[in-house]
C-alpha cells in the first residue's frame, strides 16, 4: 500500500500538471470504485483544481465551489500520468482524470477492487474522512509519546494505526521498528522515556529519509515503481536476507495477507518472535533463538 512518503511524492508531482487545471472529464469504469452519490461526477466537470492534500494515505482533490475528490489507493491502485485522453486499460483500469494537459489514470492489480474514490461536497463533508492520526513530521516529542501510549498495543499495531498515527503502514513500520532498535512485539505502554524518544527520531528519520530518496528517484519525471519492496529498506521484504547492520537473517512473522520483518539480533534480543501459523503447527518445537533455528534448518 502506498504510504506517506509515496503518497508525498505523487502529490508533488501531481502538482505541477493538474494545479489550476479545469477537470473536463471523468471517466469511471469500475462500479466498485466510486463509494459516493452526491455530488454527482457531472458537478466536477469544468472546476479547476484548487489545492492538493494528503489525508492520512489518501489523496484529495480540492475543486473550485467547495468540492474535493478522495482518492485512497489501498494495496494495489497506482496512478499514471499519460497523453490528454489515454484509453483506460480495460484489465486493470479503473478511472481517468482528464485534463486539457494530460490524463492521470487510476489502475489496480489483482481480482479484488479495494481501491475507492469518494465526491465530497464542503468541509464538514470532507472531515469525515479523516482518521485522526498524528503527523509525525510535524510532532513534537510530547505528541508523539501521548499518541504512541494512548492505548495498549504492540508497537506495530500502534504505528500502523490510521487513528494514532498518519500514513505510516506496514513497510514502513518495519523500517522504523529496525532503525530504533524495538520489537514489533514490544507493548506501547512498556517502553522507557528513553526508547518513546528513540522511536519517535528513528520514525521522522526514516520517513524523511525515504521521502528524500524517493524525490531524487523521481526527478520531474512521475511516480512510475511505486511499491512496499524497495531496493534499499533494511528489513521489508527481506525475510532471509542478511540485516544490514548486523548480517544475520531477517525473519517475518506472517497473518492474513501481510507479514512483519525484523531482525533477531538488533530488535528482540536473538529471540525469534513465533509465526502463528508456524508455531502452532510446531508448538514446543518452535525454535526461540537464531542457533535453534539453524539446528531445527540442518536436520
Amino acid at each position: 500500500m502506498p504510504e506517506l512518503p509515496d503518497i508525498t511524492v505523487y502529490l508533488e508531482a501531481l502538482a505541477p500538471r493538474v494545479l489550476n487545471q479545469p477537470l473536463i472529464g471523468l471517466r469511471i469504469t469500475s462500479p466498485f470504485l466510486l463509494r459516493s452519490v452526491d455530488p454527482p461526477p457531472a458537478e466536477f466537470i469544468g472546476k479547476r483544481v484548487t489545492r492538493l492534500d494528503r489525508m492520512g494515505k489518501r489523496i484529495v482533490f480540492e475543486f473550485e465551489g467547495d468540492l474535493y475528490l478522495v482518492l485512497h489507493l489501498m494495496i494495489a491502485g497506482r496512478l499514471k500520468w499519460l497523453a490528454p485522453g489515454a484509453p483506460i486499460p480495460k484489465k486493470l483500469g479503473l478511472a481517468g482524470l482528464d485534463f486539457p494537459n494530460g490524463t492521470l489514470l487510476l489502475t489496480e492489480a489483482g481480482a479484488k477492487r479495494r481501491a475507492s474514490v469518494y465526491l465530497v461536497r464542503g468541509k464538514p463533508g470532507l472531515a469525515v474522512h479523516a482518521r485522526g492520526g498524528l503527523e509525525v513530521l510535524d510532532s513534537s516529542l510530547a505528541d508523539f509519546s501521548n499518541a504512541l501510549t494512548s492505548e495498549s498495543h504492540t508497537l506495530k499495531r500502534a504505528l500502523t494505526d490510521p487513528r494514532l498515527f498518519s500514513g505510516i503502514g506496514n513497510a514502513y513500520s518495519d523500517e522504523i521498528l529496525h532503525r530504533a532498535r524495538l520489537s514489533p512485539v514490544r507493548l506501547t505502554r512498556q517502553l522507557t522515556e528513553q526508547e518513546i524518544e528513540t522511536l519517535h527520531r528513528a520514525t521522522r528519520a526514516v520517513l524523511a529519509e525515504w521521502i528524500d530518496r524517493l524525490r531524487r528517484e523521481t526527478g520531474d519525471g512521475f511516480p512510475a515503481k511505486v511499491t512496499a519492496f524497495r531496493e534499499g529498506m533494511a528489513v521489508h521484504g527481506r525475510f532471509g536476507m542478511p540485516c544490514p547492520v548486523c548480517s544475520g537473517p531477517v525473519q517475518r512473522i506472517r497473518y492474513a495477507s501481510n507479514e512483519t520483518n525484523y531482525c533477531p539480533t538488533c530488535q528482540t534480543g536473538g529471540r525469534l518472535l513465533a509465526d502463528r501459523s508456524l508455531s502452532r503447527l510446531l508448538r514446543e518445537d518452535w525454535p526461540r533463538s537464531l542457533e535453534e533455528l539453524e539446528e531445527l534448518r540442518r536436520r
